[in-house]
């Protein structure tokens, strides 16, 4: 353990980082020796099943990268308006 906090500490990893990773892999390590069950997974770890839960899908939320889809245009939004229509608004929206 000695050895892996002097690593840490070169490696310039700040305290927070490293205790959430920490709990991060001792929630899944829980989880496995308790086959995935959320509720005997909360006991053993101490805490109330919802938060177990909140937990495991604040990690799912990180591990997803959050990419930005282009949006898709209908078909009614991608007609042009005419020329003279632009004009007119243009002329209208002057007085």
């Amino acid at each position: 353990m000695e050895s892996l906090i002097e690593e840490m500490l070169s490696g310039q990893i700040l305290l927070a980082e490293a205790l959430c990773e920490f709990e991060k892999i001792y929630i899944r390590k829980a989880l496995d020796r308790n086959d995935g069950h959320l509720t005997k997974t909360a006991d053993a770890l101490g805490i109330h099943r919802n938060t177990l839960s909140g937990k495991l899908t604040a990690y799912k939320r990180e591990e997803k990268p959050v990419a930005s889809k282009p949006r898709m245009r209908s078909a009614a939004s991608k007609k042009k308006t005419p020329v003279k229509k632009l004009k007119a608004r243009a002329a209208g929206s002057s007085r």
